[in-house]
């Protein structure tokens, strides 16, 4: 089983797009809701074989 190693989750949210990392704090539940999901998909893809957290330097986008 693997270790989950917390400075790469670490460098993953905050790398992940700010408005997620705000939007957490956010009073509405919704935005609230969104935002937990966002930095959830953002953690999951750095973990997966090869993922690697984005570049603070690129744009959050959503397609």
């Amino acid at each position: 089983m693997d270790r989950i190693d917390t400075a790469r989750v670490a460098e993953t949210i905050l790398s992940a797009p700010g408005w997620a990392r705000v939007g957490i704090t956010a009073p509405t539940s919704h935005i609230r809701v969104e935002a937990a999901f966002e930095l959830a998909r953002a953690i999951v893809e750095s973990v997966k074989p090869g993922g690697e957290p984005a570049s603070p330097d690129q744009l959050g986008l959503s397609l």
